[in-house]
């Protein structure tokens, strides 16, 4: 786009988290009007930082941050505010803008269709004839509170936050995370006919390759980032070619380098004259060590793991002969709950060890809450047997302190409080050094994900409930969680949008909560 102006310029950008950790360091790039950028980079590099930056609630260290005059930015946060629990869908988005929008409603259709929302409620309205309920669906959607949706719908909604915004600047974070495949293909659609400028950080390699003209690359180590012009596949083929290129320049400095030290040490033996050889070349030993460069670490991926399963179990660990699920209905009031029904269903399902179970339905049929009444232990019609270890993975997070660091959180779920076992199966996630004292609440989402399978590998659970866990999690560790998951040998209960995930992991049971 070399006629398009320049709406994002940062010049010699540096920012640190209170002085310990560096994230930029003098960061120069650029970003044309009309751009589909994809903001690449390790789990914790700074990707939401920059974000953070554009948005002017961040502010530099050092260096120049410049916006095209008068542009309008908008993004999505990842978790829907307290405060807009109470908010009808209508005023959720009026709220978007600074001024009251007389014709909000056909937006709101129209974005609710882009991120796959409306397509996905089920109807319920057997007080109606079925011309009404039709005729009255939209109305009573819009007037539904925000609270009385699941999380993943959340999630969506606050997607549609930002793009019903028509902003200048698009900043859209993981936004493929709650959506299924038509939800995908709907927002694919819609960021390939936007003509304003969109940065996207995602995991989901297809998807971006849809759309995006350009990568920045965020390096977590040099906390540089290196900007690269094409599509997604290309640019990443051209990041392996340049990796390649880096090993095999390293090998030949390697070879040279200990022929050279094997050379010098032998004529600093001879002593005299020898000895000023010697020197020499020590020189161009050190010279040729600084020639080799920093081949990038950003293609680590997690180590394979084992979540060892409790022991002393025998017979059913849990067993599920009812649950309850909510069912709305389109004439729903403005307050979106006091048409609120509970449907009681009868299920037949016993896990012993190495009984795999999945639990589909679409968004917002109450997976989750399912999931979350079961590890409480409030499903009336659920039992887990006594002594039960239950490793319970919410999307969330929130069975996470955010307050702990992350060494205190490992150590109040291990097993065996060894600190040199703690810290290895740390490190198998990538979670090394410094890392193990900071905040959870100051990690990325993505790396939460990783301490929260390191706390299922510590507390060797008897029965293991996943909620949606390869959300935020880079999709190179994905086959690698999914073959742990696999072998697990205990009981475990899975909800996951991601078909291909599931693929890769025995399931013996389904529970479709639709039928």
């Amino acid at each position: 786009m070399p006629n398009k102006k320049i709406v994002v310029r940062f010049e010699d950008v540096s920012f640190e988290y209170e002085h310990m950790k560096p994230i930029l360091d003098a960061v120069s790039f650029s970003v044309r009007e009309g751009a589909k950028i994809t903001l690449m980079g390790q789990n914790g590099a700074g990707k939401s930082t920059i974000f953070g930056l554009i948005m002017g609630t961040l502010k530099p260290e050092s260096g120049d941050i410049h916006l095209s005059h008068g542009l309008t930015i908008a993004t999505a946060k990842q978790v829907m505010p307290r405060e807009s629990h109470e908010l009808t869908i209508r005023e959720f988005f009026q709220h978007c803008f600074d001024r009251k929008v007389h014709d909000i409603d056909p937006r709101i259709d129209e974005v609710l269709e882009v991120v796959n929302l409306k397509g996905h409620e089920k109807v319920h309205a057997p007080d109606l004839s079925k011309s009404e309920a039709i005729s009255d669906k939209s109305q009573s959607f819009r007037d539904r509170l925000i609270k009385s949706f699941s999380g993943g719908q959340q999630a969506r909604l606050l997607l549609a936050s930002a793009l019903i915004q028509n902003p200048d600047i698009l900043l859209l974070d993981e936004p493929t995370n709650n959506l299924d495949k038509a939800g995908i293909a709907h927002l694919t659609k819609f960021l390939v006919e936007y003509e304003k400028t969109v940065i996207v950080i995602s995991h989901d390699a297809e998807f971006l390759n849809a759309f995006t003209h350009g990568v920045l690359y965020l390096d977590v180590y040099t906390q540089k980032i290196e900007q690269y012009v094409g599509n997604y596949f290309d640019v990443i083929a051209d990041i392996e070619v340049r990796i390649e290129k880096e090993n095999r320049k390293n090998a030949q400095l390697a070879k040279e380098i200990q022929a050279n030290k094997d050379k010098m040490n032998f004529f600093a033996q001879k002593g005299g004259k020898m000895r000023l050889v010697a020197k020499k070349m020590r020189t161009k030993v050190e010279e040729m060590e600084e020639e080799k460069v920093d081949v990038r670490k950003e293609d680590k991926t997690i180590r394979e793991f084992h979540i060892p399963a409790q022991q002393d179990i025998v017979g059913e660990i849990l067993g599920i002969t009812s649950f309850t699920r909510p069912m709305w209905s389109s004439s729903a009031p403005v307050d979106g709950i006091k048409n609120h029904k509970q449907s009681t269903q009868k299920a037949n399902i016993h896990l012993k060890r190495r009984d795999h179970l999945l639990l589909s339905g679409p968004n917002g049929i109450g997976k989750s809450t399912l999931l979350e009444s079961i590890a409480k232990g409030t499903l009336k019609g659920a039992h887990i047997a006594p002594d039960v270890v239950v490793g319970y993975y919410r999307q969330d997070f929130s069975t996470l302190n955010f307050e702990d660091t992350v060494l205190e959180s490992l150590f109040s779920v291990a097993k065996r409080h060894f600190e040199q076992h703690v810290r290895s199966v740390a490190a198998g996630f990538l979670i090394t050094g410094d890392m193990v004292h900071a905040r959870i609440g100051d990690l990325s989402e993505g790396q939460k994900g990783l301490v929260a399978f390191a706390r299922l590998v510590l507390q060797e659970p008897g029965l293991l409930i996943l909620d949606e866990p390869t959300n935020h999690i880079n999709f190179r560790h994905i086959p690698i969680i999914a073959e742990a998951l696999n072998s697990y040998d205990g009981a475990m209960v899975l909800v996951s949008h991601v078909p291909e995930f599931v693929a890769k992991i025995r399931i013996d049971e389904v529970l479709d909560l639709e039928k």
